[in-house]
């Protein structure tokens, strides 16, 4: 069984920076593909970033260029690095993963972490 724990969020002013982390905690599991989705309230959650195991990324065209998406397969780690931020940035920011155990994949989310902007 797999669980996946969040960190980083929190309150910033409008062009700062915030980084967020989730890892997978466990074991007997292997980790797929991880990444982020967040949800501002009156909104559908939305998918900002994700990675695959092999690095391969892809982001949503409103956070190109100033979001950056990593991880560390060592750790079972995503990390969002979250540059220039804008009001609109603020959301609930839930990380996922495909968890594989004996060839199946199954999707894990965390908890959520809240990230708000101020102008």
């Amino acid at each position: 069984q797999a669980q996946l724990v969040e960190s980083g969020g929190g309150l910033v002013q409008a062009g700062g920076s915030l980084r967020l982390s989730c890892a997978a905690s466990g074991s007997g599991f292997s980790v797929s593909a991880m990444g982020w989705h967040r949800q501002a309230p009156g909104n559908i959650r939305e998918h900002v970033a994700g990675i695959t195991n092999g690095g391969s990324t892809n982001y949503a065209d409103s956070v190109k260029g100033r979001f950056t998406i990593s991880r560390d397969n060592a750790k079972n780690t995503v990390y969002l690095q979250m540059n220039s931020l804008k009001p609109e940035d603020t959301a609930v920011y839930y990380c996922f993963a495909e968890v594989v155990t004996g060839g199946r994949g199954t999707d894990y989310w965390g908890q959520g972490t809240q990230v708000t902007v101020t102008s």
